[in-house]
């Protein structure tokens, strides 16, 4: 039994592909905790995953000039939703980033959530989840929270006609349709500034 459900949780990672970050959640469905427990614990003996945090694990990247490669963020992130139960927003200086109003990547990220406030270190990264209000997680997995955040980040008078070039430029028509309706979720001073980036591609 043991054995078939180290097989499985093996095809299920090569299945995702290099890169995939998961935890013991994403294979609860094929056997019990302890059995689950036990073959990512084999796989990562013989080298095929990496722990990169306590419940967290990879399948790597490989280069061949670089060697093993860290997780990519956003994978990090899809995994801690499930770790957790709970939404992520990217805030701050890495919602800015995402976006382009920031070359600087940080390595300090913050997450607002619904859930548990929660603290992280993954490689030179330290991942923060912040929980927040009902109000700021409503927008929590489309873009036009992002940019509301991203915004937020930035401040009223750092915010200038470049800005919101680089934001009409980054969203698409649909994108900016929802950015209008998430408009509401956002202060006055956020609002109108959407106001500038929406409604040239929506006329």
């Amino acid at each position: 039994m043991s054995h078939s459900v180290g097989s499985k949780v093996f095809n299920r990672i090569v299945g995702h592909g290099r890169g995939w970050v998961f935890t013991p959640a994403h294979f609860k469905d094929l056997g019990s905790r302890t059995a689950v427990a036990t073959a990512l614990k084999r796989h990562k003996q013989n080298g095929t995953i990496r722990q990169i945090a306590r419940g967290l694990y990879d399948f790597p990247r490989k280069d061949s000039e670089l060697g093993v490669l860290a997780p990519q963020v956003d994978k990090i992130i899809a995994a801690l939703e499930v770790r957790f139960t709970v939404r992520l927003q990217p805030s701050g200086a890495y919602a800015a980033n995402l976006l382009g109003l920031s070359d600087q990547v940080p390595m300090r990220m913050v997450f607002l959530t619904d859930g548990h406030p929660h603290e992280l270190t993954i490689g030179k990264r330290h991942i923060i989840l912040r929980r927040t209000t009902p109000k700021n997680m409503k927008t929590a997995g489309r873009l036009s929270g992002t940019v509301i955040q991203a915004l937020r980040w930035l401040g009223k008078h750092n915010v200038d006609e470049n800005t919101v070039a680089i934001l009409k430029q980054h969203l698409n028509l649909n994108e900016k349709v929802q950015l209008m309706k998430d408009s509401s979720y956002s202060p006055v001073w956020i609002a109108e500034v959407i106001m500038s980036i929406a409604q040239e591609g929506i006329d």
